[in-house]
């Protein structure tokens, strides 16, 4: 009978199989180094990513804060234009009215009446005048009512005296400005 001896062989098998073992093992340690390179380069990557989002992302909030500041400043200033205006257009209304009244006084004043004296204080004007009689005193008074200026025409005096040699009427009238009629102001769009 022949004997074999089997021992070497299983020896060797026993380290190729022990060899291959290792070279798995390291072939699998090598795998999942490099899963954790790629995942952690990755994560990384996004990591970056939304670093520079966010930068971009606060650098927009800046600008728009800017803009921002910049509508509001605008928003002031169109407020400050807007009250010059109205201050403007109240002058000239303002100009314009004494300008009307005084040429409604001289217009409304019939030949032979003159003014001596006229002064207003807020709404209220007393009127002084010399005239040859009370008629061209009446016809003043009917004049100035029908006038769009003044309103509550009152004579406080009329009494006789003579000048140059001449008997005439000296008048007082105490009289209202006529509130003015308000139209809106333009609204201007800036």
């Amino acid at each position: 009978m022949i004997k074999i001896n089997l021992l070497p062989i299983s020896a060797a098998r026993k380290k190729e199989t022990a060899r291959q073992q290792v070279i798995i093992l390291f072939a699998s340690i090598l795998g999942v180094l490099l899963i954790a390179c790629a995942v952690y380069f990755y994560i990384g990557l996004k990591i970056q990513s939304t670093k520079t989002e966010i930068t971009r992302s606060e650098n927009e909030i800046q600008e728009l804060k800017l803009k921002i500041g910049k509508i509001n400043n605008l928003k002031n200033l169109k407020q400050e234009v807007q009250k010059k205006l109205d201050v403007l257009i109240l002058l000239r209304k303002g100009k314009v009215g004494p300008v009307n009244r005084l040429l409604t006084l001289s217009e409304a004043a019939p030949d032979k009446l003159w003014l001596t004296r006229y002064a207003e204080n807020g709404s209220d004007v007393s009127i002084s005048g010399v005239a040859l009689n009370e008629e061209l005193i009446a016809a003043y008074m009917k004049n100035l009512e029908a006038s769009p200026d003044f309103e509550g025409i009152e004579l406080i005096v009329s009494e006789q005296m003579d000048m140059q040699g001449i008997k005439v009427k000296k008048f007082d009238l105490k009289l209202q400005l006529q509130a003015p009629k308000t139209s809106e102001p333009v609204k201007s769009t800036m």
